[in-house]
């Protein structure tokens, strides 16, 4: 089984990376080099997706992945109307083209096997809808509504497409993009049901138990790990 994993070099996706390497040949990519070697994964390929995305498309094709995890994403915490062309192109273009454009790289191999799994990591921010990170809300919940297309369309073929929704994550983005807001730590914590964080692993876990036989039933879903954060406070 060969998996590629989408800016692993940190956070989420290189928990993913490290949890799916029992099971098959994991590759990974992302923009810092140092970071990707570190990952000990079978291959890597350093790749902007908001610039040099057809390099990584080359590469699933040369090493026929089985498994693609569309975990590299971009946020902007800013109200739209002070945000400029560039930003908005870079943000869709990261968190739903490239993942758009990167399956369907992988589609005819998957087809011609008859079997593939493709995971998006969207964001309970692409369920919910939040103030200020419009683009990257509009952006995930793009990848929902590309997931439920394509499972439809490949179910047949016994290729599975889910999206898992995190909500707030331990990681250098998330700490980052509370920083950026308004709200402190404490404050945020109070909105989350089980007064807590998510941990990468709890991700990371959840997808390699969706690439099993176990979830071949699992396919056009959009899944919340969230710490109770969707269903309200």
């Amino acid at each position: 089984m060969n998996i590629l994993v989408t800016g692993a070099s940190k956070g989420i996706g290189n928990a993913i990376a490290g949890e799916l390497q029992s099971v098959g040949e994991v590759f990974v990519t992302g923009r810092d080099e140092q970071a990707l070697t570190a990952c000990n994964a079978k291959g890597f390929c350093v790749c902007d997706l908001s610039k040099d995305i057809n390099i990584l498309a080359k590469f699933i094709e040369e090493k026929n992945i089985d498994v693609l995890i569309n975990n590299a994403g971009e946020y902007i915490y800013a109200g739209l109307e002070t945000m400029n062309i560039a930003d908005i192109q870079r943000l869709y273009q990261t968190n739903l083209i490239a993942p758009a454009y990167l399956i369907s790289k992988a589609i005819p191999h998957m087809k011609g096997q008859r079997w593939g799994r493709i995971i998006n990591i969207g964001s309970i921010s692409g369920v919910m809808g939040e103030a200020y990170a419009s683009i990257y809300s509009s952006s995930k919940s793009g990848l929902i509504g590309l997931t439920k297309a394509l499972a439809l369309e490949l179910a047949e073929f016994d290729i599975t497409v889910n999206t898992i929704n995190p909500g707030w994550v331990e990681t250098e983005l998330g700490m980052n993009s509370i920083e950026e807001s308004e709200f402190s730590k404490e404050e945020i914590m109070e909105t989350i049901p089980q007064k807590r964080f998510v941990k990468p692993q709890e991700v990371a876990k959840f997808c390699k138990y969706l690439i099993s036989e176990d979830a071949k039933g699992i396919t056009g879903q959009s899944i919340n790990i969230c710490a109770g954060l969707s269903v309200g406070i």
